[in-house]
C-alpha cells in the first residue's frame, strides 16, 4: 500500500470509529497560537441572574480535523484542518481558511441538532465529520394579550432608518483581517446581566422578536472595552434611531461584535483595536429606558450567545 493509501486507510477508519484522540475540559484553549495580547483589561466581577447552561470548551482530534468550542446553539467552533486541505464546509458553506489552515465557525440560535464538517485535501480526497449541536433551553414568556403594532412610523423616520440599516449592512459586508476569533473573549463592560440571549415573548401564540444579544447593566459613563482583537468598521457619531450611538467591531472571520447605546465612542471606523482597549462609554442613546450595553456578536448574519465567548459568570 502506498503511503497516500496508507494515509487514507488510517482516516477513514478513525471516522468510522469516532476516534477521538485527545481531549480536554473547560481549561482548553484555542487549538491556533492567539496575537500577542493587548493593554490589561479592565475586568470586574460580572453578575448573572439566568445565564444559559454553560458547556465546557471541547478539544478533539478526528481523522486530522482538531478543533475547540462550544457545540450548541449559540455557539463557536475553531478548527485546523489537515495539512494540504484545499477547502472546508459546513453543511456545504465553504469556511474561510487562515493560511496556517485554522478555521471558525459557529451556530445560531436555531441551529439545527447536526450538521456536517467537511474537508477536501489537495488530491480530492474527503473527510466528513458529523457535529451534535446541543439544544438550548430558552426563557420564553407567554403573554394572554394580542401582539400589538406599534405605531406607524412617518416618512422621515422610514427614510432615516433606511439610511441606518444600509449603513449597518455595509458594515458587516466589509470584513477584516482582524484576530480576534481567535482569542478568548472577555466582557466589554462590567455589570449586572438583566437581559439573556435568546429571550422571547410569545403574544397568545404569536411569537416576537428574540433577544439577540446581552444587556449589561452598567452605570452610565462606564467603560466599555474591546473584547478580542479587531477592526472598527462602524462607528456611529450621530446617533441610530433604536441602537444609538453603534459601535461595530470585526473580529475577523467573520465574526463582529455590537455595541449599542453608547453614551460616546472614542474610536473611530477604520482603527485596529486590541483586546481590553477602551471604545467608548456606557449610555442609554437610541430606545433605551436606563444606561446599559447590549453586546451582540454576529458570524456571517448568525446570532450568537456572547455568554459562550465570554468566561462563565459565577
Amino acid at each position: 500500500m502506498t503511503p497516500t493509501g496508507r494515509s487514507r486507510a488510517v482516516l477513514r477508519m478513525a471516522l468510522a470509529a469516532g476516534v477521538v484522540l485527545s481531549s480536554c475540559g473547560a481549561s482548553a484553549g484555542p487549538v491556533a497560537p492567539a496575537p500577542p495580547p493587548g493593554p490589561k483589561p479592565i475586568q470586574e466581577a460580572v453578575s448573572n441572574q439566568a445565564a444559559p447552561v454553560q458547556t465546557a470548551p471541547i478539544q478533539t482530534v478526528v481523522g486530522g480535523i482538531k478543533y475547540v468550542g462550544k457545540l450548541t446553539q449559540g455557539g463557536w467552533l475553531r478548527g485546523v484542518a489537515p495539512s494540504g486541505t484545499r477547502s472546508v464546509t459546513l453543511d456545504g458553506a465553504p469556511l474561510a481558511l487562515a493560511p496556517d489552515g485554522t478555521f471558525f465557525a459557529a451556530f445560531d440560535r436555531d441551529a439545527p441538532p447536526s450538521l456536517q464538517l467537511a474537508v477536501t485535501g489537495a488530491d480530492g480526497f474527503g473527510l466528513a465529520l458529523p457535529l451534535t449541536i446541543a439544544p438550548r433551553s430558552w426563557r420564553i414568556e407567554s403573554i394572554n394579550v394580542a401582539k400589538r403594532p406599534g405605531a406607524m412610523p412617518d416618512a422621515a423616520f422610514r427614510e432615516r432608518r433606511a439610511a441606518e440599516l444600509a449603513q449597518i449592512g455595509a458594515a458587516r459586508a466589509k470584513g477584516s483581517d482582524g484576530g480576534g476569533w481567535r482569542q478568548s473573549m472577555i466582557w466589554p463592560a462590567a455589570g449586572r446581566i438583566s437581559g439573556v440571549f435568546g429571550a422571547q415573548r410569545i403574544y397568545r401564540g404569536e411569537p416576537g422578536a428574540y433577544h439577540a444579544g446581552v444587556d449589561l447593566a452598567a452605570p452610565a459613563s462606564a467603560p466599555i472595552v474591546a473584547p478580542a482583537d479587531g477592526v472598527v468598521v462602524l462607528a456611529a457619531a450621530e446617533p441610530f434611531t433604536l441602537e444609538g450611538h453603534l459601535l461595530i467591531v470585526d473580529h475577523g472571520m467573520g465574526l463582529a461584535s455590537a455595541f449599542l447605546h453608547c453614551s460616546d465612542l472614542v474610536v473611530h471606523l477604520g482603527d485596529s483595536v486590541v483586546q481590553g482597549q477602551l471604545l467608548g462609554h456606557v449610555g442609554m442613546t437610541g430606545r433605551a429606558t436606563g444606561p446599559h450595553l447590549h453586546w451582540a456578536l454576529t458570524w456571517h448574519g448568525r446570532r450568537l450567545d456572547p455568554q459562550l465567548f465570554a468566561p462563565a459568570v459565577r
